[in-house]
């Protein structure tokens, strides 16, 4: 380890070079390298964590580089993982990157999550947010999370033990709101700089966790609005009931599909050959749910561009349809979709690509 790179951390007081050993014998996974975990991921190897693993299986778009400034418009349609791996090792080359370029399921997250100390939720599903939490708390291992919506974000730190108990996400969330509930940052917009500063202050708490300075935001929900520059910090204690998983084995048999609304598998659309059967059918339709502007376009098959911003005010364009299948870029959009779609036309067959655009491609 070069200490001449780190010497305006090493020289702090209260940090110094035990500090700076500490971060490199560390292992941190961050899920996501979206608005959140590309901030996280550039700080936390400009501050020389040892050993970064990246879980995310999405690849770079157009839209993505307006936040995610980790990357640049040659990255465009590259595996996120894959091209933030690049970038970070021309960074710093003493921080060793490990890559998860798949979707994080019960099923995979217990082999992912083992080898690390620290975990950091840049995730922006509620899926992966449960899991990540359960498992986190049966592995006793600190969660680092965040989340963004339009001008506001939050931060908190989980299963850490502070005042004789340990807090986690489901003391402030117990319940998974449905999809129609929340809309994502695709639906409802953010700002750059606000990812930028809810990451920042992520990787932060990361840095604190693993060297032992400061208090990290055990049992407190940061707050920060970015047009007033208002926070504000809300305490929580452990609540009364506790409905996650109490052991691996029954996290793993778990369907947090189930749990969070997203679970149709009537309505679930797997591959490509099933599609061209369902459209083979007359008054069979696809409707892209996407914005005009996302990338990359349907080529194959024939399609109606409807984003899901105005679907319910241009949902009479599905009027002379009996099967309609909708598609989006993760299946997240495309099955609230399904949803307006069902409350207009319950006898119709509405049905949707369950892991988005990637699957007709």
């Amino acid at each position: 380890m070069n200490l001449q790179r780190y010497n305006r951390q090493t020289i702090l007081s209260g940090f110094g070079k035990n500090a700076q050993e500490k971060l490199f014998q560390s292992k941190v996974l961050v899920l996501g390298a979206g608005g959140l975990g590309c901030p996280v991921l550039q700080f936390l190897t400009a501050a020389g964590v040892g050993t970064l693993g990246i879980v995310d299986y999405d690849t770079v778009d157009i839209s993505n580089l307006q936040r995610q400034i980790l990357f640049d418009e040659n990255d465009v349609g590259k595996l996120k993982t894959e091209a933030a791996k690049a970038k970070l090792q021309k960074m710093n080359s003493e921080t060793e990157i490990r890559i998860h370029s798949e979707k994080l399921t019960s099923d995979n997250a217990l082999s992912i999550f083992t080898p690390y100390q620290v975990i950091v939720d840049c995730t922006d599903n509620f899926q992966v947010r449960y899991l990540a939490n359960d498992l986190s708390r049966l592995l006793n291992k600190p969660l680092v999370y965040g989340a963004i919506y339009q001008y506001e974000g939050q931060v908190s730190v989980f299963n850490v033990e502070k005042d004789g108990e340990s807090t986690n996400y489901r003391d402030l969330f117990p319940t998974p709101p449905q999809p129609a509930e929340v809309p994502t940052c695709n639906e409802a917009g953010v700002l750059g700089t606000l990812s930028g500063i809810i990451g920042v202050v992520q990787a932060n708490e990361v840095i604190k966790l693993l060297t032992g300075i400061g208090k990290p935001l055990v049992h407190k929900l940061w707050i920060m609005n970015i047009l007033t520059y208002e926070t504000r910090t809300i305490k929580y204690k452990k609540g009364d009931s506790n409905t996650s998983p109490e052991t691996i084995e029954e996290l793993l048999t778990t369907s947090y599909e189930e749990l969070c609304g997203f679970f149709t598998p009537n309505n679930e659309i797997d591959d490509k050959e099933q599609l061209k059967s369902l459209l083979s059918k007359k008054n069979s339709v696809l409707v892209d749910v996407r914005n005009e502007d996302e990338l990359p376009k349907i080529q194959e098959f024939d399609y109606t561009l409807i984003p899901l911003s105005v679907l319910e005010q241009q949902i009479e364009q599905l009027k002379s349809f009996d099967s309609i299948i909708f598609v989006c870029r993760l299946g997240m959009r495309s099955l609230r979709a399904v949803q307006i779609a069902k409350e207009k036309y319950p006898t119709k067959d509405i049905r949707h690509i369950k892991d988005g655009i990637e699957t007709i491609i």
